[in-house]
């Protein structure tokens, strides 16, 4: 039995390759590349009735293409925020960078993987505003992605406030809130290790995930292994946060606001220059706007 979903790609190529009919077959093939945002939100099913003769088409409402992938973000940032906050709470102060990145990249891979086939699985602002950019995700989409995943970090960090064992735990490494910078003076070097890293990272998630010519199975364990390759190099420098989420979360539960604005005009700034890197050098011929030749339908 196969299951015949259709993608409608709005690319401005000729009317032929609008749109693709992709045969899958009941028995997942774990080795297909993952949707974007855009391609969950536009499949539809076909299957027949038994007995054969009429066949029922399974379409998308408004809720699966507005609210369920916000929902889906909600959920992946929130149990992404729990992980991350969750395994720096009760570490002791010698414990180093390398457990809370690898344990901040796994949650992410496990969370892409699941959520995806409904939302892209971004659980970041800053990889939002990229893949909106790059083409990979609907405009009118990206504030309530936004909202969804502030959302989610804040439920995340208060469920990991609320497993703590002890208040001075939780208090000493400011409930998981980012607290590498001291003073001002380390205000520059944070800053760019955020754009920096953040950049890596959101790049990481487009030429995996979104642009056609390089997409790749292996997306979530790409994109998990680069947050944890980050957080080991900027860990030192501005504690490796990458995400305005990830830093609004514990912020508010943990009522510490000292240089916050680093960890959100550092990782936005990232993404929109991830989406101006695809929109003119990067990206494939669906992608860019400049340097790519069309074709006329043989």
């Amino acid at each position: 039995m196969l299951l015949t979903p259709t993608i409608n790609r709005k690319n401005g190529f000729p009317p032929h390759e609008n749109k693709q009919i992709i045969r899958v077959s009941i028995s997942l093939d774990i080795m297909s590349p993952l949707p974007t945002a855009k391609e969950a939100h536009e499949l539809s099913k076909t299957r027949t009735k038994a007995g054969g003769g009429e066949k029922l088409r399974w379409g998308r409402t408004c809720y699966d293409r507005y609210l369920l992938p916000c929902v889906a973000e909600f959920f992946g940032t929130a149990l992404f925020v729990f992980s991350g906050c969750a395994s720096v709470i009760e570490n002791s102060p010698g414990t180093g960078r390398l457990q809370p990145a690898m344990a901040h990249g796994l949650a992410l891979s496990i969370s892409i993987a699941i959520t995806a086939g409904i939302s892209g699985g971004h659980m970041n602002p800053a990889v939002t505003l990229g893949v909106t950019l790059a083409g990979g995700l609907d405009i009118v989409l990206l504030f309530p992605y936004w909202a969804a995943q502030f959302c989610g970090a804040t439920v995340g960090a208060g469920l990991a406030r609320a497993v703590a064992s002890s208040h001075e735990s939780f208090a000493n490494v400011s409930g998981g809130a980012f607290d590498a910078i001291k003073d001002s003076d380390q205000v520059s070097a944070a800053l760019l290790a955020e754009v920096v890293m953040t950049f890596y990272l959101v790049l990481s998630v487009c030429l995996s995930a979104v642009n056609h010519q390089s997409k790749t199975p292996l997306a979530p364990f790409c994109i998990g292994l680069t947050l944890c390759v980050a957080i080991l190099g900027a860990g030192a420098i501005s504690g490796g946060c990458l995400n305005p989420a990830r830093a609004f979360g514990p912020a508010v539960v943990a009522n510490y606001w000292a240089y916050h604005w680093v960890y959100w005009v550092g990782p936005l700034v990232a993404g929109l220059l991830v989406g101006i890197v695809l929109r003119t050098l990067l990206g494939d011929p669906r992608t860019r706007l400049a340097f790519r030749k069309r074709e006329a339908s043989p």
